[in-house]
């Protein structure tokens, strides 16, 4: 098959869902900044993306784009390896047109992997996972059960600690490495590869980059401030 057989076409697995995690992103982002202005409507949004059959089908969907992004990008580094051959043992400067992320996407990468695996452990094991154990008939805390859609409670409780700010920090700021980067290659790989519209992508991914990454930020540094009054 042309999108596994081929090395474009694994390039354009890897853009496709890099596009759709991104705009996923997007989406938490601005459900995110809602918890900055009312902690009732957040929880109403945590709420109705509950253990719901269209949230859980989201949620597949969405694991099932990051396993395919992952498995594709080491997919792709391997390859990339094989082809250098002994040539990436050799002492040489780094091209001034290789972006220090473009080197370094596979750690970034990594480093978003890590982070998104404490996100998971703080939220989604915390709200979704027990209402979906929950409807499953499994034993669940009823405390724990009764905090599932209070999105606010476990925001305070998670950005309370000053080493969970600094991770949580430190996550955002790999993420916003690898999304600048993957962003504009992405585009480049779908097409929008001539030099005019190269450069105007790569400006669009900082920009758009940088808003979402710093929204996420501005969440994570309210309520530690908050925690902390």
């Amino acid at each position: 098959m042309w999108l596994s057989n081929s090395s474009v076409g694994r390039k354009v697995v890897m853009s496709v869902t890099g596009v759709a995690l991104i705009l996923f992103l997007t989406f938490h982002m601005a459900m995110n900044l809602v918890s900055l202005f009312s902690a009732e409507g957040y929880n109403m949004v945590c709420e109705f993306l509950g253990a719901n059959w269209y949230a859980l089908a989201a949620t597949v969907i969405l694991a099932a784009l990051f396993v395919i992004h992952i498995i594709y990008a080491f997919w792709l580094t391997m390859q990339n390896r094989q082809a250098r051959g002994n040539e990436r043992y050799a002492v040489t400067d780094r091209p001034k047109t290789v972006e220090w992320a473009s080197q370094n996407m596979l750690v970034l990468g990594l480093i978003v992997i890590v982070g998104l695996g404490l996100h998971l452990f703080h939220f989604w094991s915390k709200m979704q996972l027990p209402e979906l154990m929950h409807n499953m008939g499994a034993s669940v805390d009823p405390m724990t059960l009764s905090y599932a859609a209070d999105g606010v409670f476990h925001i305070e409780n998670t950005f309370a600690s000053v080493a969970n700010v600094v991770l949580y920090l430190v996550w955002l700021g790999a993420l916003w490495f690898h999304l600048t980067h993957g962003f504009w290659s992405a585009m480049q790989t779908l097409g929008w590869n001539n030099k005019v519209w190269l450069n105007r992508w790569k400006c669009i991914s900082n920009i758009y980059t940088s808003i979402v990454v710093a929204c996420f930020a501005l969440v994570i540094i309210v309520f530690f401030i908050k925690s902390l009054i």
